[in-house]
């Protein structure tokens, strides 16, 4: 009979099958999903599918699409956006808190915001415990304008929106990216857009994925004549 697989072995699987495979290669990121414990920021409930190749369910489903990202793409995610050590990060959709983790670990300092004040208060606390002190996570729509300005290099959509929001790209600093999840199922694609000047954004669309839409950012029409 062959023994339970601990739960470094499940982690270690996770990253050479599911995480490199998927053109994750850049070994800081691959070392940073070794040493984060995912495990501590999955609901008790799914504590033993936290290195599957899945979503995982948070809250207690009465909200749909509340969802903590498979493990590929938030690694993906992460190495695209090229986090830098002083560099700023807006992160919408807080979740279980694991993604801003891996994002603390990669900037200077996070603002995570989550509509959910249940999630908002557990994703803090297990932040906390786990001694990650350069994240703020606060209970607010991130669908709603901020404050006019650029504020941020980097900004993290953690789910999926019709169409990228035009107010949070006014928000990034020149030089700065956002990463989001653009489109409609069954087919969405991951969009990361640089801020090159004032005026100027460009956008790159390398790899399809699919992930719940976040709350309240505008829908097109259904409508057709």
């Amino acid at each position: 009979m062959n023994p339970t697989p601990t739960l470094e072995r499940l982690r270690f699987n996770m990253i050479e099958q599911q995480i490199r495979p998927w053109d994750v290669l850049d070994l800081e990121i691959l070392d940073l999903l070794a040493a984060i414990r995912r495990e501590d920021y999955v609901p008790p409930a799914h504590r033993a599918l936290a290195f599957f190749d899945m979503e995982l369910p948070l809250g207690d489903g009465s909200v749909p699409g509340q969802v903590m990202l498979s493990p590929k793409v938030e690694a993906r995610m992460l190495q695209d956006l090229h986090v830098q050590k002083h560099e700023s990060v807006l992160e919408i959709g807080t979740g279980s808190g694991f993604m801003a983790a891996l994002l603390a670990h990669r900037a200077a300092q996070v603002l995570s915001l989550e509509i959910d004040p249940v999630l908002a208060a557990r994703a803090a606390e297990t932040l906390r415990q786990n001694g990650v002190a350069n994240v703020e996570v606060r209970n607010a729509d991130g669908a709603v304008p901020l404050p006019s300005g650029p504020s941020f290099d980097v900004i993290v959509l953690s789910g999926s929106v019709a169409r990228i929001p035009q107010n949070l790209l006014g928000s990034l600093k020149v030089g700065g990216r956002l990463a989001a999840i653009v489109g409609d199922e069954p087919m969405m694609r991951a969009h990361f857009v640089t801020r090159s000047t004032e005026s100027k954004w460009d956008t790159i669309q390398p790899w399809d994925t699919v992930a719940p839409r976040l709350l309240n950012f505008p829908e097109p029409s259904r409508f057709s004549f």
